[in-house]
């Protein structure tokens, strides 16, 4: 039986896939986690085989649990589901330490397979993502902007254009609001742009929001 932990920030979402991976015979959803804080504290009381997770969650992302789990030596094979187009956070989950990306907006069926491949400690790519990665290796490098961000970089592009305040980034990433202003300063210098407003833009254009 493949153990199963679940880290999203949207109750609705989770229930949406504990119920897929729980038609299969041979998964068990054994536990639940709504943000960083509550998966720590669950995953010291519960081990499981294959880890969920959302990159988008309050406070630290998914990322930085990709991160955290590296650099401890944990077993535990993590599945990344989200929301994000594969073509801008794909290619930097599995380089975090992801075994596999499934887009949430796909189909259940392609959930269930990549828990079973990722459970046995192999990379689940689906065929769009497979293409991406050939070319990346043929065609002349032409790194975007955005690609040269750190995760914490992109994280706060990605919330600027979503409209949040500064302040509102500060307290969601428990971060002080001086640091966010360093990540936000670090990203217009980098994307060589003035303002929130050509960030926003710049973000839209790049499918970034």
């Amino acid at each position: 039986m493949i153990q199963v932990i679940l880290c999203d920030d949207h109750a609705l979402i989770r229930r949406g896939i504990r119920d897929t991976l729980s038609d299969a015979p041979d998964i068990e959803v054994v536990g639940e986690a709504g943000d960083y804080g509550e998966l720590r504290a669950l995953m010291r009381r519960q081990g499981c085989d294959v880890l969920v997770l959302d990159i988008n969650l309050p406070g630290r992302s998914g990322l930085d649990v990709l991160h955290a789990l590296k650099e401890e030596g944990s077993p535990v094979k993590v599945l990344v589901v989200s929301m994000y187009p594969e073509d801008q956070y794909a290619i930097r989950a599995l380089k975090a330490g992801a075994y596999g990306y499934v887009n949430k907006g796909g189909d259940p069926a392609q959930l269930v397979a990549a828990v079973r491949m990722v459970a046995q400690g192999r990379k689940y790519v689906t065929p769009e993502m497979a293409q991406m990665l050939v070319e990346s290796l043929t065609a002349p490098t032409t790194e975007a902007p955005h690609e040269r961000l750190s995760d914490r970089e992109l994280q706060t592009l990605v919330m600027i254009a979503s409209g949040k305040r500064l302040s509102d980034i500060a307290e969601e990433l428990t971060l002080s609001p001086k640091t966010v202003s360093v990540y936000r300063a670090r990203v217009l210098e980098k994307l060589g742009l003035n303002n929130n407003s050509e960030l926003t833009v710049y973000a839209i254009r790049n499918g970034l929001v």
